[in-house]
């Protein structure tokens, strides 16, 4: 799933929204479920008249950039390593760490300091590497960096997600190498293997990264659980720009609740980010050498849903695809981002939700190398910041994240209220799986998802809450939306994801609308309204298989 902001002036955002503008619903990702709801014009200016204006709230200015020409292929790159190493005496901001250990001072007598990386598997433009490589510095210590490798029994576990994990981190292994820094694959559980692995290797402290998700949640409490007394356990939210914990101590009702909070402290953490250059401490015990392909080979994962040929893995790739999206499709991105048919979309979710870029990263060079795109720079960075942060402040202080219990009390009664309403069509898990609906373009989109491991942002909403009109019940339809999105989808399993189905069944983020059939007050979407959005029967002929 993919993301957005507001307006631009020449240099600078100069607010996160426009003065007066209603903002868009919530959606899956940066590029998934970002879109507005359908509605009428009319109806959509009776509701902006009776909610009010929004607040505006204004950007923090950066440093003055250089004005950046546009170059062959590979010019980003190029540009950004540049930019790090200008900033490369960028100061740490000590709001983004916080401690779960009771100690803080490393173990003095230790042979190294470890990263553990959780869910930002990057090397450079990583403020959990960069706060680790600092420490050890200061404290004349080699670095490591470890990922300990969970494979689920799970139908979620596809071929489709771990090659693209496993060929990004094989991507890091090699440019810590490169930089004389450690890295080792363990394998299970981190409550497992990382206490006594850093027992092992006489480690002096732990620094890890951020997951709002409740089993990596678990997973820092079973490494806490384990570690030595002595040893630090230090995490980082190297995830979000304003990290989540300073962002908002509580959960967040919508987007313009969040919004002000993100804006009031935005300066303090966009930042340029400093280099993660070569380690100047050698490390006596070396890790083991990784047998990638062969660790690929021996996962035992579904291998039906296989490899996407758009999205290669990578911090490379990644890069790659935002300097293609700065180029080509930024510019069409306000204007056109409702529209599946219309190339117009960052398509960056994925390589941000497995760590491979960062948002922060995103941000900046859209800011600064998309000048000439005027709104859509503003509308990309709506999505980018304040959407997607709200995600993960959902899914942190709500542990029923996935859950209708986890919905508002007026969805959750709504829903229960026309739980029995009489269903026009009723589907089961198998053939909504399969795309075989009486609807076309729901088909596609369905059909699009399976094959590609996309959908665009506008029609996942309008999928999910199709889910909610043909199955038996508001929870069933939530478990098999939820399923589908996490198996097919590549930027699945993300808090984007989790939000995007709850705010497409249970009303998450959103306000009460007319009463209806099934949906209650839960906001409506037909087929209709995506004709009058975008061509519907191109996107059919591109993505409905004939035999369906």
């Amino acid at each position: 799933m993919l993301l957005c902001v507001w307006r631009s002036s020449s240099r600078l955002l100069k607010h996160l929204i426009q003065p007066n503008q209603r903002p868009s619903p919530v959606v899956f990702s940066t590029d998934s479920l970002t879109s507005e709801a359908t509605m009428s014009d009319k109806k959509r200016k009776a509701t902006s008249a009776a909610a009010g204006k929004e607040p505006s709230a204004k950007q923090p200015k950066l440093a003055p950039a250089k004005e950046e020409k546009k170059k062959d292929a590979g010019w980003l790159q190029s540009l950004v390593q540049q930019q790090r190493s200008e900033k490369n005496d960028m100061k740490f901001n000590k709001k983004r760490l916080r401690f779960i250990s009771g100690v803080e001072k490393i173990k003095q007598g230790s042979e190294g300091v470890l990263y553990w990386m959780l869910r930002d598997n990057r090397v450079q433009d990583n403020w959990a590497l960069i706060r680790a490589q600092r420490l050890a510095m200061k404290e004349n210590l080699p670095l490591h960096v470890c990922y300990c490798l969970v494979v689920p029994e799970s139908q979620l576990s596809t071929l489709r997600h771990y090659n693209f994990m496993l060929k990004g981190l094989e991507e890091v292994a090699k440019e810590c190498k490169h930089l004389n820094i450690q890295f080792h694959l363990l394998h299970g559980a981190p409550g497992e293997v990382l206490p006594g692995f850093v027992s092992d290797r006489s480690f002096g402290a732990v620094v890890t990264d951020f997951s709002p998700l409740r089993e990596p949640i678990q997973w820092l409490k079973d490494v806490k659980k384990g570690l030595s007394k002595e040893i630090p356990l230090i995490q980082v939210d190297a995830h979000n720009i304003v990290p989540c914990w300073e962002a908002s101590p509580k959960l967040e009702y919508a987007a313009r609740t969040i919004r002000g909070k993100i804006t009031k402290v935005l300066s303090d953490f966009l930042t340029d980010f400093p280099l993660v250059e070569k380690h100047p401490h050698t490390a006596t015990r070396t890790a083991k050498p990784v047998d990638w392909d062969k660790t690929l080979a021996s996962l035992s994962v579904d291998r039906t849903v296989g490899e996407t040929e758009w999205a290669k893995p990578g911090t490379k790739a990644g890069m790659a695809m935002l300097e293609s999206f700065i180029d080509v499709r930024l510019k069409l991105f306000d204007t056109q981002r409702n529209d599946p048919n219309a190339p117009a979309l960052s398509q960056l979710s994925p390589w941000i939700r497995f760590g491979h870029i960062s948002a922060q990263r995103v941000a900046l060079q859209v800011q600064r190398s998309g000048r000439t795109a005027g709104v859509s720079v503003a509308s990309f960075i709506e999505e980018l910041v304040v959407r997607r942060e709200l995600t993960d402040n959902f899914c942190f202080y709500n542990e029923k994240y996935d859950s209708v219990e986890g919905a508002y009390e007026w969805a959750r009664k709504t829903l229960k209220d026309h739980a029995k309403d009489k269903r026009p069509y009723l589907y089961t898990k198998e053939q909504l799986e399969k795309a075989k609906t009486h609807d076309k373009l729901w088909n596609a989109a369905q059909y699009q998802m399976v094959s590609e491991g996309k959908m665009h942002g506008f029609l996942r909403m309008y999928w999910a809450k199709k889910i909610l009109e043909w199955t038996s019940s508001p929870v069933e339809a939530l478990s098999i939306a939820l399923y589908l999105n996490d198996r097919y989808e590549l930027d699945g399993q993300d808090p984007n994801g989790f939000v995007g189905c709850m705010w497409s069944i249970c009303g998450i983020h959103d306000r009460g609308w007319g009463e209806r059939p099934i949906f209650g007050k839960i906001r409506y979407m037909n087929y209709k309204g995506c004709l009058r959005k975008f061509n519907v029967a191109q996107f059919e002929k591109k993505y409905c298989p004939k035999n369906l």
